[in-house]
């Protein structure tokens, strides 16, 4: 099936989202995320973890395929595309707060969404209000899944550790450990998120090495907000404990009254691929606020050991805020044999994203891989930066 590249939703410095349009009658729409070839070990882990998935609560795989554009190859992943826009551009046209009412609804969607991701053994690694996709008034996607990884694999071999640092986890934050428990105290920080616009630490300011330090080595919690009742601040203080072994699971959490009291509300719906004409492509915003510094590091976890002060200081000091060009005009995409290019897995059909990549750092010693985020109301933050340590 051949297909068509729309207009760039977002860039960073080895993957772009764009929108992509099948050919034929139908127009059909969706998000694909694109890398170049040699460049896209990153981008096919992604495929393999989220091709695997089929949930209401996690944005669709669509296929892959390999084009040739300007001389140059691509490994392309296609995505439901989700013109709603993410949960914080939500609780940014809400006045920068949520009602507890919208809180919960959104909370019981994402605790849907983390819920089916441990059951199959996968971590998310990387949830917050920018990761989630808004369908219709109260329904959400979990997207972006850069740095999610298998559980199983965590348990064997070297310790990946990937994501926001201010919503890091305190395991997470020492490079000790990172699983399905880190999405939880990270659902935290989302609700805290939704009820006050603003992060779960915000005295931290954007300085990685203080958010990482408070995190990782303080014996403190964030904040519960004022504005919530005491069952959703029961319901943080579930999923905001230091010792991950007392945290609640998202099964557990899916019984707690903050969350089972709401009248039921309509499952999510697949909007995607959608026609051409549907306005809201046409409306997606480059006036972005920048969110906290995304990061992620590669822990060894053999003989060595690591001074966590030294590991720590040497994720601070990254910083860089794109400057995004927008291009409008629609490109034929060719694949590397000189025809249109076709999608493997699921073609485009009648019935029928983009985040913080893992980006490993080969050779000895230190190695350092800057990736600048992009703009986009689809992709997982406005702006942030990725940095990986390997040693």
């Amino acid at each position: 099936m051949a297909w068509t590249r729309g207009r760039e939703l977002g860039k960073g410095s080895t993957a772009a989202v764009s929108v992509a349009t099948s050919g034929g009658f139908s127009g059909q729409i969706l998000a694909v995320k694109s890398a170049e070839l040699s460049k896209s070990e990153f981008l096919q882990r992604e495929r393999e973890i989220l091709s695997a998935l089929s949930s209401p609560y996690v944005v669709g795989y669509k296929g892959f395929d390999v084009s040739k554009e300007s001389d140059e190859l691509y490994y392309n992943l296609f995505m439901e595309y989700v013109p709603g826009g993410t949960l914080a551009d939500e609780i940014r046209r809400r006045g920068g707060r949520m009602d507890e009412r919208t809180i919960q609804a959104f909370t019981s969607q994402i605790l849907k969404a983390a819920e089916y991701l441990h059951s199959n053994r996968v971590a998310h690694c990387d949830i917050k209000g920018s990761n989630i996709l808004i369908i219709e008034e109260h329904g959400a996607k979990l997207a972006d899944f850069g740095c999610a990884k298998r559980v199983d694999d965590c348990e064997n071999g070297a310790v990946s550790i990937s994501g926001t640092p201010i919503y890091m986890a305190p395991e997470t934050a020492r490079g000790a450990e990172q699983g399905p428990e880190a999405d939880i105290w990270a659902i935290g920080c989302t609700v805290i998120e939704m009820a006050t616009g603003g992060p779960a630490w915000p005295d931290c300011g954007s300085d990685p090495a203080r958010i990482l330090y408070r995190i990782a080595f303080s014996d403190q919690i964030p904040a519960f907000p004022s504005s919530l009742s005491d069952q959703g601040k029961d319901f943080l203080s579930k999923c905001l404990v230091r010792d991950r072994s007392r945290r609640w699971t998202a099964t557990e959490l899916l019984s707690h009254p903050f969350v089972t009291k709401l009248e039921s509300f309509a499952k999510p719906k697949s909007i995607s691929p959608t026609s051409i004409l549907d306005h809201q492509l046409w409306n997606a915003s480059d006036d972005e606020s920048a969110s906290p510094t995304q990061m992620s590091m590669e822990v060894g976890t053999s003989g060595e050991s690591q001074d966590e002060d030294d590991r720590i200081e040497r994720l601070a000091g990254v910083s860089g805020r794109p400057d995004w060009g927008s291009d409008e005009d629609w490109i034929p995409v060719r694949s590397e044999s000189g025809g249109v290019s076709q999608i493997r897995d699921e073609c485009f059909s009648s019935e029928s994203e983009d985040g913080g990549c893992c980006v490993e750092v080969d050779g000895g010693g230190l190695g350092l891989s800057i990736d600048f985020g992009r703009r986009s109301r689809y992709a997982a933050d406005p702006s942030f930066s990725s940095l990986i340590i390997s040693s």
